[in-house]
């Protein structure tokens, strides 16, 4: 398995803000076939050095992360996030 993490700060970090990105993650569920896993988090701690939302999905090989790359379902995500997202910051490991 591939594990894939995504951390997002967004430029407006209201509650509705967040919620509705993470909705927006959260819709992936079920229409990316290669998607094994997902999960959205939204921080609880709020701190300074905190991240807004994190995305955790898993793959079964790096091809399928790399199917899920140019899913036109994840290209859509995709280009939601360049529009709210602030700063990313993402990890992939063989899990």
């Amino acid at each position: 398995m591939i594990t894939h993490i995504v951390m997002f700060k967004l430029k407006d970090r209201s509650a509705e803000s967040i919620e509705r990105t993470a909705q927006v993650l959260r819709d992936m569920e079920g229409k990316i076939d290669e998607l094994k896993h997902l999960e959205v988090g939204v921080d609880v701690l709020h701190s300074e050095r905190s991240y807004d939302i994190a995305l955790v999905t898993k793959f079964e090989s790096m091809e399928a992360l790399e199917a899920y790359q140019v899913h036109p379902v994840h290209k859509k995500v995709i280009e939601h996030m360049s529009q709210v997202r602030d700063a990313s910051a993402s990890v992939d490991y063989v899990s």
